[in-house]
Protein backbone atom coordinates (compact mmCIF):
# COMPACT_ATOMS: atom_id res chain seq x y z
CA UNK A 1 0.00 0.00 0.00
CA UNK A 2 1.18 3.57 -0.29
CA UNK A 3 1.64 6.45 1.63
CA UNK A 4 -0.03 9.19 2.31
CA UNK A 5 1.66 12.61 1.22
CA UNK A 6 0.59 15.80 2.70
CA UNK A 7 2.16 18.89 0.83
CA UNK A 8 1.63 22.27 -0.18
CA UNK A 9 3.59 25.62 -0.91
CA UNK A 10 4.57 28.24 1.54
CA UNK A 11 5.84 31.76 1.83
CA UNK A 12 9.64 31.78 4.00
CA UNK A 13 7.28 33.01 7.02
CA UNK A 14 5.28 29.83 6.63
CA UNK A 15 1.96 31.27 5.00
CA UNK A 16 0.39 29.43 2.47
CA UNK A 17 -1.29 32.94 1.21
CA UNK A 18 -1.31 36.57 1.91
CA UNK A 19 -4.07 38.11 3.48
CA UNK A 20 -5.82 38.98 0.14
CA UNK A 21 -6.38 35.32 -0.24
CA UNK A 22 -3.12 35.01 -3.58
CA UNK A 23 -1.52 31.68 -3.85
CA UNK A 24 2.02 31.41 -4.04
CA UNK A 25 2.20 30.11 -7.47
CA UNK A 26 4.18 31.98 -9.66
CA UNK A 27 6.77 29.22 -11.06
CA UNK A 28 3.71 27.23 -11.41
CA UNK A 29 4.43 26.26 -15.26
CA UNK A 30 7.52 25.22 -14.71
CA UNK A 31 6.51 23.32 -11.57
CA UNK A 32 4.52 21.34 -14.28
CA UNK A 33 7.47 20.33 -15.98
CA UNK A 34 9.86 19.87 -13.06
CA UNK A 35 11.39 16.52 -12.94
CA UNK A 36 9.99 15.83 -9.13
CA UNK A 37 5.89 16.83 -9.68
CA UNK A 38 6.59 14.53 -13.19
CA UNK A 39 7.46 11.89 -10.61
CA UNK A 40 4.67 13.26 -8.12
CA UNK A 41 1.87 12.44 -10.52
CA UNK A 42 3.55 9.47 -11.63
CA UNK A 43 3.54 7.48 -8.13
CA UNK A 44 -0.17 9.54 -6.98
CA UNK A 45 -2.85 6.79 -7.16
CA UNK A 46 -5.70 9.63 -5.30
CA UNK A 47 -5.71 13.16 -4.16
CA UNK A 48 -7.71 14.77 -1.25
CA UNK A 49 -8.17 18.16 -1.31
CA UNK A 50 -10.56 20.59 0.58
CA UNK A 51 -14.06 22.20 -0.84
CA UNK A 52 -11.67 25.33 -1.18
CA UNK A 53 -9.15 24.05 -2.78
CA UNK A 54 -11.55 22.42 -4.67
CA UNK A 55 -13.21 25.82 -5.38
CA UNK A 56 -10.13 27.91 -5.83
CA UNK A 57 -10.62 27.97 -9.81
CA UNK A 58 -14.50 26.59 -11.81
CA UNK A 59 -14.15 22.81 -11.27
CA UNK A 60 -16.03 23.01 -14.61
CA UNK A 61 -13.11 24.09 -15.94
CA UNK A 62 -10.44 21.91 -14.17
CA UNK A 63 -12.18 18.74 -13.88
CA UNK A 64 -11.06 17.84 -17.38
CA UNK A 65 -8.24 15.56 -19.30
CA UNK A 66 -5.48 17.92 -18.75
CA UNK A 67 -5.64 18.44 -15.14
CA UNK A 68 -2.17 17.26 -13.72
CA UNK A 69 -3.56 14.52 -11.64
CA UNK A 70 -5.86 12.16 -13.49
CA UNK A 71 -7.00 10.10 -10.56
CA UNK A 72 -9.37 9.68 -8.38
CA UNK A 73 -9.80 13.21 -6.58
CA UNK A 74 -11.79 12.64 -2.94
CA UNK A 75 -13.24 16.56 -1.79
CA UNK A 76 -13.26 17.12 1.85
CA UNK A 77 -16.17 19.23 2.73
CA UNK A 78 -19.65 19.44 5.32
CA UNK A 79 -21.64 19.77 2.20
CA UNK A 80 -21.16 19.02 -1.36
CA UNK A 81 -22.34 20.75 -4.01
CA UNK A 82 -25.41 20.20 -5.85
CA UNK A 83 -23.84 20.13 -9.39
CA UNK A 84 -20.32 19.23 -9.89
CA UNK A 85 -18.04 17.59 -12.82
CA UNK A 86 -18.28 13.95 -13.56
CA UNK A 87 -15.15 13.64 -15.00
CA UNK A 88 -13.45 10.88 -17.18
CA UNK A 89 -12.27 7.20 -17.11
CA UNK A 90 -9.58 8.03 -14.80
CA UNK A 91 -10.19 11.41 -12.84
CA UNK A 92 -13.70 11.04 -10.85
CA UNK A 93 -14.74 13.65 -7.82
CA UNK A 94 -15.91 12.26 -4.56
CA UNK A 95 -17.09 14.39 -1.44
CA UNK A 96 -16.85 13.20 1.49
CA UNK A 97 -18.27 14.28 4.85
CA UNK A 98 -17.49 12.19 7.16
CA UNK A 99 -14.17 13.47 7.90
CA UNK A 100 -10.36 13.39 6.96
CA UNK A 101 -10.11 9.37 8.07
CA UNK A 102 -12.91 8.31 5.72
CA UNK A 103 -11.07 10.96 3.22
CA UNK A 104 -8.18 8.90 3.54
CA UNK A 105 -9.82 5.34 4.03
CA UNK A 106 -11.34 5.76 0.46
CA UNK A 107 -8.50 7.35 -1.07
CA UNK A 108 -6.12 4.33 0.08
CA UNK A 109 -8.47 1.74 -1.52
CA UNK A 110 -8.44 3.89 -4.89
CA UNK A 111 -5.38 4.48 -4.96
CA UNK A 112 -4.37 0.81 -4.48
CA UNK A 113 -0.67 0.15 -4.16
CA UNK A 114 0.01 3.97 -5.35
CA UNK A 115 0.38 6.96 -2.73
CA UNK A 116 -2.76 9.54 -1.47
CA UNK A 117 -1.67 13.26 -2.43
CA UNK A 118 -3.18 15.97 0.27
CA UNK A 119 -3.07 19.21 -1.63
CA UNK A 120 -4.64 21.23 0.46
CA UNK A 121 -6.10 23.43 1.70
CA UNK A 122 -4.18 24.42 5.24
CA UNK A 123 -7.25 22.58 7.13
CA UNK A 124 -7.11 19.40 5.50
CA UNK A 125 -3.59 19.10 5.77
CA UNK A 126 -3.68 20.03 9.86
CA UNK A 127 -6.41 17.25 9.99
CA UNK A 128 -4.25 15.09 7.80
CA UNK A 129 -1.33 15.35 10.27
CA UNK A 130 -3.31 15.57 13.55
CA UNK A 131 -5.19 12.38 12.27
CA UNK A 132 -1.88 10.88 12.58
CA UNK A 133 -2.33 9.22 9.09
CA UNK A 134 0.32 11.61 7.26
CA UNK A 135 3.26 9.64 6.28
CA UNK A 136 5.34 12.31 4.40
CA UNK A 137 4.95 15.70 4.53
CA UNK A 138 6.48 17.74 1.05
CA UNK A 139 6.49 21.46 1.87
CA UNK A 140 7.80 24.04 -1.47
CA UNK A 141 8.96 27.11 -0.30
CA UNK A 142 9.16 30.00 -2.13
CA UNK A 143 11.17 33.04 -0.86
CA UNK A 144 8.79 35.74 -0.53
CA UNK A 145 7.54 37.48 3.05
CA UNK A 146 4.27 37.67 3.68
CA UNK A 147 4.10 38.89 6.94
CA UNK A 148 0.38 37.55 7.26
CA UNK A 149 -1.98 35.31 6.17
CA UNK A 150 -3.26 31.89 6.86
CA UNK A 151 -0.79 29.46 7.92
CA UNK A 152 -0.02 26.05 7.42
CA UNK A 153 1.26 24.54 10.48
CA UNK A 154 -1.46 26.02 12.96
CA UNK A 155 -3.52 23.33 14.72
CA UNK A 156 -0.81 21.46 14.94
CA UNK A 157 -0.94 18.44 17.71
CA UNK A 158 2.65 19.38 17.75
CA UNK A 159 2.99 16.83 20.57
CA UNK A 160 2.18 14.30 18.57
CA UNK A 161 3.96 14.76 15.28
CA UNK A 162 8.07 14.81 15.11
CA UNK A 163 9.61 15.34 11.66
CA UNK A 164 12.87 13.89 10.11
CA UNK A 165 13.81 15.10 6.76
CA UNK A 166 14.12 13.21 4.25
CA UNK A 167 15.18 15.20 0.76
CA UNK A 168 15.73 18.56 0.31
CA UNK A 169 15.35 19.87 -3.22
CA UNK A 170 15.71 22.73 -5.34
CA UNK A 171 12.31 22.18 -7.92
CA UNK A 172 12.04 25.49 -9.69
CA UNK A 173 14.35 28.23 -10.58
CA UNK A 174 12.62 29.88 -7.07
CA UNK A 175 11.28 27.02 -5.72
CA UNK A 176 12.83 24.82 -2.72
CA UNK A 177 11.11 21.69 -2.29
CA UNK A 178 11.44 19.78 1.74
CA UNK A 179 10.31 15.85 2.34
CA UNK A 180 9.82 15.23 6.16
CA UNK A 181 9.20 11.56 6.93
CA UNK A 182 6.32 11.90 9.52
CA UNK A 183 6.39 9.94 12.92
CA UNK A 184 4.07 9.40 15.53
CA UNK A 185 4.86 9.72 19.41
CA UNK A 186 2.89 9.71 22.15
CA UNK A 187 1.02 12.82 23.65
CA UNK A 188 3.41 13.96 26.57
CA UNK A 189 1.20 14.10 29.67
Amino acid sequence: MGKVIAGMTMSLDGFINDNDGIELSPDFSEVLEAPYFKEMTEYTGAVIMGRNVYEMADPFLWVNDDYEFQVPIFVLTHTPPAQYPKGNDKLSITFVTEGIEHAISQAKDAAGNKSVLVIGGASTIQQCLNSGLCDELLTDIMPVLLGGGLKLFENICTDRVQLERIKVEETTSIRTSIAFKVTKRSPVL
